[in-house]
């Protein structure tokens, strides 16, 4: 399949990306809301958004097993199908319901938006890939960036005692991410996108329940209509329903146009974090924000070079 440049980018396929950007985005607007008004704990609230996906994704798990299911999933690669579904989607958004315990929507967006920097450092020290000029500039500009939003964040948060603890729940959530990206990338080729997608999925549900039965008490879950619509809108249009626009739109656009558009995440959080929980917004976080995008960008950027 040759790659898919510029000059391919559909609007439909330009809409549906920026859309399912933004709704990714929406995950920390509706886990917040959950805190404040429910009280509920991150591994409660994680376990809910899981039940309520749950069934789309066995759906798709048994579409993709008619669609892509001719190949033999070796046992070499059951293995890391699970590796990194524990890492990208229970380890990963374990972290990431914690730190929003005590950090800001906006900041939490930023600091996981470092997670294609990641990728490439894992690249380059791991696999021995070569960092060219471009890429980076990019890193030097992403890492200043949240530098710049985080010294701001302090001035706002200097009182919450638990905020630097936030903050590395947030960096390790972007850390494993970007490791299962990494994992992906190679595992796709092998397994098939929609297969190797639901499967780690399954995995990961099944270490979030497993982790919840540990730990607490289904009795102990006060289903409170708010819980209950917080959960499903996490789920659905958090969770399920971007993931899908997502899928569909790397199809028609490609992976790295994806990327690009998709760097309108943190914008998309930081307004609704301001209009929607009245988070403060500081020229300090705009321009932390700004440096972040541009870098990411030039990542994208880079990439597409270098798969043409």
């Amino acid at each position: 399949m040759p790659p898919v440049t510029n000059k391919n980018i559909s609007l439909i396929g330009f809409l549906v990306s920026l859309s399912g950007a933004i709704f990714f985005s929406t995950k920390a607007i509706f886990v917040k809301l959950a805190f404040h008004e429910t009280h509920v704990d991150a591994t409660t609230l994680l376990t809910l958004r899981m039940l309520f996906a749950l069934p789309f994704y066995l759906l798709i798990t048994l579409y993709a097993e008619r669609q892509e299911g001719n190949s033999r999933i070796s046992v070499k690669s059951w293995v890391l199908i699970a590796i990194m579904g524990i890492l990208g989607y229970y380890l990963s958004s374990l972290f990431d319901f914690i730190g929003l315990q005590y950090v800001s929507a906006g900041l939490e967006r930023l600091i996981l938006f470092l997670y294609p920097t990641f990728a490439v450092l894992i690249n380059t020290f791991y696999f021995k890939t070569k960092l060219s000029g471009t890429q980076i500039a990019a890193l030097v500009l992403t890492y200043a960036g949240i530098g710049i939003a985080y010294v701001g964040e302090m001035k706002l948060d200097t009182s919450n005692p638990h905020f630097y603890y936030g903050t590395w729940m947030i960096f390790l959530c972007a850390i494993t991410y970007s490791f299962y990206l990494v994992g992906t990338g190679r595992m796709v080729l092998k397994v098939g996108a929609t297969r190797y997608t639901n499967y780690a999925m399954l995995f990961a549900t099944a270490g979030i329940f497993t982790h919840f039965l540990i730990t607490k008490n289904i009795s102990s879950i006060a289903f409170t209509p708010a819980l209950i619509r917080y959960s499903l809108a996490i789920a659905i249009i958090a969770t399920v329903l971007p993931s899908f626009m997502m899928s569909y739109a790397m199809k028609k656009i490609g992976s790295n146009n994806v990327a690009i558009i998709t760097s309108i995440g943190p914008v998309s959080t930081i307004a609704q974090a301001h209009f929607i929980l009245g988070e403060p917004v500081i020229s300090l976080q705009l321009v932390g924000t700004l440096l972040v995008v541009i870098g990411v960008i030039l990542i994208g950027w880079q990439s597409k070079k270098t798969v043409r």
